[in-house]
């Protein structure tokens, strides 16, 4: 029944692709992060939907009117230069059929985060895109919140099959990239069941994070409290909730999950950590010794009997940097590391630019909480292998889509003129008021800033 359910939804998408080819990114990213097909038993659980949308959507593309440039910025061509010179790197890999094959799908997502930002440039599709990603990741989160206190903590928390999230350290990483983005969902949605809701799906979602047992989601969990205090609009309140909420789940959770996050501050004696560490270190000697990394996936026994301390302990790299670094050498990991940069400074750059405008409110809350989101998976990144998941692309995606959108409805100088008839302090209604007002990117028709002045 389930696989029928599945497959009769995403057909039946298809018709609206056609029409509107914005709806394949959602529906594809839907697919990329519920993966609902994996929820199934039967037919369905190893169809390629994804690809069969992805190849629908740019049919739809060709041939609407609907379709644009992506728009112009630092981080795309650094994107396409760290895309081309992973392609390079396959060329010198130690497995050269595996890494192809690795680029390929490679490839295929980011070739969708292209697309992304060719037709979702308004700011209801960004909407609707943070609704899907909020409610894929939050089906797992929720559910895994409930099981969390269900089982008194005793059981570690999982994400979908066969994909991306499946690990623990995984899901529970994807879940605090996730939590900002609800929290935006939350302070922009005018419905009060909705708000409630959404206040549920956090809580629930803090608690599943904590319930993966993972001690990278844990260091994760305190940047991003911290940094999201520090970009939340009600810090009291934030700060005050956040603080009862971990000591409560700090004294929830059992003694085997203590004993575990201790683990964390006396890693010599973890086979886990020190495991992981070879790992890095063999990251590390490929690097050194082939200037185009290892390429994709070259984490194998064989080439830890070259290039790790301990040629026994075998693990996967564990770090998005360190799995760059072995696979694209430094170059890659300096390309990765620099588009990385460019997506914080971007949401600063965007931030500061309407810090003081009401009719932008909505990009400010979403900029400081994709902040959130991105300091989760550099902090949460450094003890899992996540170095290609859409999701921190896409996100990067949204946020070059915000300023594209800022800059076509403010210009700099009208810009200008809307600060200097804003009062220094913030108002109380931030981001409440905003929302009823038609969207900027309908026709990004240049505003008269006495109409908007308060």
């Amino acid at each position: 029944m389930r696989d029928i359910l599945v497959t009769l939804l995403i057909f039946g998408s298809i018709p609206f692709i056609l029409k509107r080819p914005h709806i394949g990114v959602l529906v594809w990213s839907w697919i990329g992060y519920m993966n609902p097909h994996r929820l199934t038993f039967g037919f369905a659980y190893n169809f390629p939907f994804a690809a069969l949308i992805g190849i629908v959507t740019v049919i739809s593309m060709v041939v609407s009117k609907d379709t644009r440039l992506f728009p112009k910025h630092p981080a795309t061509i650094i994107l396409i230069i760290f895309i081309i010179w992973m392609g390079i790197t396959c060329t010198q890999a130690m497995y050269p059929d595996v890494a192809w094959d690795s680029y390929k799908r490679v490839i295929k997502i980011q070739m969708m985060i292209f697309i992304t930002m060719m037709l979702l440039q308004s700011r209801e599709r960004i909407q609707q895109l943070i609704w899907v990603i909020v409610g894929s990741i939050g089906f797992y989160g929720i559910k895994g919140g409930i099981f969390t206190i269900a089982t008194k903590g005793q059981f570690m928390v999982l994400g979908p099959s066969d994909g991306f999230f499946t690990g623990n350290t995984e899901i529970g990483l994807i879940i605090l990239m996730t939590l900002p983005l609800m929290y935006y969902l939350h302070q922009t949605t005018e419905n009060r069941w909705i708000q409630h809701g959404l206040v549920l799906g956090m809580l629930l979602m803090a608690i599943a994070a904590i319930g993966t047992h993972s001690r990278g989601a844990l260091v994760a969990a305190l940047a991003v409290s911290g940094f999201f205090w520090m970009k939340s609009n009600t810090k009291i309140l934030t700060g005050t909730a956040g603080i009862i909420l971990l000591t409560t789940l700090y004294y929830f959770m059992p003694p085997a999950w203590h004993e575990k996050m201790m683990t964390t501050i006396h890693y010599q004696q973890d086979a886990s950590a020190m495991g992981r560490i070879n790992a890095w270190k063999a990251g590390l000697n490929v690097a050194k010794d082939r200037f185009f990394g290892g390429g994709f996936d070259f984490w194998t026994p064989d080439s830890f009997l070259i290039y790790a301390p301990n040629p026994k302990d075998f693990h996967d790299a564990h770090s998005i940097y360190f799995e760059v670094l072995g696979e694209h050498g430094y170059i890659g990991l300096g390309l990765f590391m620099l588009y990385g940069v460019i997506a914080f400074i971007t949401a600063s750059n965007i931030i500061r630019r309407t810090q003081k405008i009401d009719y932008f409110a909505w990009a400010n809350l979403l900029a400081r909480m994709i902040q959130v989101a991105l300091i989760a998976y550099a902090t949460g990144g450094a003890f899992l292998g996540l170095a290609y998941a859409d999701i921190g692309y896409q996100l990067v995606a949204v946020l070059i889509l915000l300023q594209y959108l800022v800059k076509q409805g403010v210009p700099e100088q009208e810009q200008n003129a809307d600060n200097e008839n804003f009062s220094a302090e913030e108002p109380k209604s931030f981001i409440k008021k905003p929302m009823s007002v038609k969207p900027a990117s309908t026709s990004f028709v240049k505003r008269d800033p006495s109409r908007h002045a308060r």
